[in-house]
């Protein structure tokens, strides 16, 4: 892997009433990011906060091109960013122990932190359609240029 240096571009916080960020997405024009009781959308130019969904927000966010995904507790729920309505909710794959959500190719990969696995899930069922292990533990996934990658 060829290694280059990074440079910050910008930094954004600290929010009023956020101790920590769970999840992280971009939908295109919003920077989505989970702080617990609810998602927030932040304007990337301005570096503010324009309005939060009122939800459980736990763990990985998602965004398809349409629809916002939230591991919340045991379960993931599918929302409307434009209304903050919950659409549908299916099982997490770790009841509650997953750390980390990304979309790609019309599934959703789901890392479940201390069992070092990362569970491709169908986002109509929540049925695992293959697992993944790793040597280490999964705190984060994402998906760039067609290759699955996670932190930890």
């Amino acid at each position: 892997m060829k290694r280059s240096a990074a440079e910050i571009l910008r930094e954004y916080g600290p929010f009023p009433d956020v101790d920590r960020v769970h999840g992280v997405t971009y939908d295109g024009q919003q920077v989505w990011f989970a702080a617990g009781d609810r998602l927030n959308a932040l304007d990337p130019e301005g570096g503010t906060v324009q309005h939060s969904i009122e939800v459980a927000a736990h763990a990985g966010t998602a965004y398809d091109g349409r629809h916002l995904y939230q591991i919340a507790e045991d379960r993931i729920q599918k929302l409307d960013p434009a209304t903050g309505q919950v659409l549908s909710t299916i099982p997490a794959p770790a009841g509650g122990a997953d750390s980390g959500l990304a979309w790609a190719e019309g599934t959703l990969w789901v890392g479940e932190y201390r069992a070092r696995k990362i569970h491709q899930i169908d986002p109509e069922t929540g049925a695992i359609l293959r697992s993944i292990e790793t040597n280490r533990f999964v705190t984060g996934v994402t998906w760039v240029d067609g290759e699955l990658w996670h932190g930890t």
